[in-house]
């Protein structure tokens, strides 16, 4: 597993016959990895010849500077996880993804000022960004995208092709733990006491009714609830607990 810290050395070799001539699939992060992660891995490493995953905490799609600060950033563990399904790890530094200082940058009009868009403005347009940017550096045929952020993977699928990006997008099933919760490297920031009613919420989207009756339910079980919509076939909530804050999506 080779790491590349340079943009400039990655690109050289990029276009070596070694890389060039092979599928490469591509997952980006934001480190702080989990298992949830490794599957996505694991689906590019199936798929593809080569696999390069980016670990970037994205400045940009932050709406609050202390949620950005508090980002946990385990550079070695994200490593150790990944050992065996990656070839190629590209950790670059903000100078070098926003050399314009985030002049440019990409805006969509319609999903993403609905659900997660409502209660994190701007967030959208960093993530939309850094993806565009991470797609142009990296040039593979695939990457892989969870659909835990429902929201976020069609955002990204609706931009590839609005730009004519030559990539495919690859949506993979959202990994959960034994109790049906949604991995997240939020997850960790529960107390014992939170973590295990953190269960009730993917519980509550699949068996509620409605979305009414879902918020309903959620807010007398004792979360800060922000929003449950259903939207194209799908529930999505958003919901807070020790002011850790918690997406989740379900078919319906």
């Amino acid at each position: 597993m080779k790491v590349w810290t340079h943009l400039a050395e990655w690109r050289a070799a990029r276009a070596t016959p070694a890389l060039a001539g092979h599928s490469i699939g591509f997952v980006p992060t934001m480190g702080a990895l989990h298992t949830g992660h490794r599957a996505l891995l694991a689906r590019a490493r199936a798929d593809n010849d080569v696999v390069v995953m980016s670990i970037f905490v994205n400045p940009s799609q932050f709406d609050d500077p202390a949620d950005l600060a508090a980002y946990p950033r385990t550079l070695e563990a994200d490593l150790n996880l990944a050992g065996g399904l990656v070839d190629h790890v590209i950790v670059p530094d903000v100078a070098e993804i926003y050399p314009d200082r985030y002049k440019y940058c990409v805006s969509e009009l319609d999903l993403s000022r609905t659900l997660e868009g409502v209660h994190r403005p701007g967030h959208f347009d960093g993530m939309l960004t850094v993806v565009l940017r991470l797609l142009n550096i990296v040039q593979a045929q695939r990457a892989y995208f969870g659909e835990k952020d429902w929201q976020q993977l069609k955002l990204v699928e609706g931009m590839v092709r609005a730009f004519f990006v030559p990539v495919e997008i690859v949506g993979c099933a959202t990994e959960r733990d034994h109790d049906g919760l949604a991995l997240s490297s939020r997850n960790r920031r529960l107390s014992r006491e939170a973590r295990a009613k953190a269960a009730v919420f993917p519980r509550t989207l699949r068996s509620s009714p409605t979305a009414a009756a879902a918020r309903e339910e959620l807010k007398a079980q004792g979360f800060t609830v922000d929003y449950v919509e259903d939207h194209d076939g799908r529930r999505l909530g958003a919901v807070r607990l020790e002011r850790v804050r918690l997406i989740d999506n379900v078919p319906i």
